[in-house]
Formats: structure tokens, C-alpha cells, sequence
């Protein structure tokens, strides 16, 4: 059987986008896992929503962002980066949230 090949870091764009009320977040791993921060942006770059923190598993992975903020609250329509960190790398997308 021919050997898989390697996962490569990647953050795909949101889907849908523009959204309402909630998106979807893609993003891959190389193998090992990663110990990776997931995080939204506004555009003035103040944190908005920090949707992963710590250690993750090799592979696809997905989350959900429901337009709210830390503390729960609605945020505004606008542009929104989201941004995915681990210790070697960095990715950024825009995403637009439209209520």
C-alpha cells in the first residue's frame, strides 16, 4: 500500500461567507498535532473570540463560530479575521458576517 502523504498546515476560507448567524472554520495539521491557537479578529484587530487553545490532533479539523464574542455577546456585522497560530506558523482569512 503506497504511504499517505504527509499533512501540510492549512487554514481554509470560512463556509459559508458572508454568514449568519454561524460559520464553519476548516483548517489541517501536519502529523503530530499541533498545540495551536484559533482566534477572531475585528478589523481595528481587537480580539473578538478565541474558539481553540492547546493542543489539537493531527488532520482535518473544524470549528463553528457563532458571531459572538467571549463574553457572549452578539457582535456587529463587518469584516472579521480569523487566525490560526501554532508555534512555527501563522494563517489569516477574512471572513464578512452579515445579520
Amino acid at each position: 500500500e503506497a504511504p499517505q502523504p504527509a499533512l501540510t498546515f492549512d487554514l481554509n476560507q470560512n463556509a459559508p461567507n458572508p454568514f449568519n448567524p454561524s460559520t464553519e472554520i476548516f483548517f489541517v495539521l501536519p502529523d503530530g498535532g499541533a498545540n495551536v491557537r484559533l482566534q477572531i479578529y475585528d478589523v481595528t484587530g481587537r480580539l473578538v473570540r478565541t474558539l481553540v487553545d492547546g493542543q489539537v490532533a493531527a488532520g482535518e479539523g473544524v470549528k463553528i463560530w457563532d458571531g459572538r464574542d467571549d463574553a457572549g455577546q452578539p457582535s456587529a456585522d463587518g469584516v472579521y479575521f480569523f487566525r490560526l497560530e501554532t508555534g512555527q506558523s501563522a494563517l489569516t482569512r477574512k471572513m464578512i458576517l452579515l445579520r
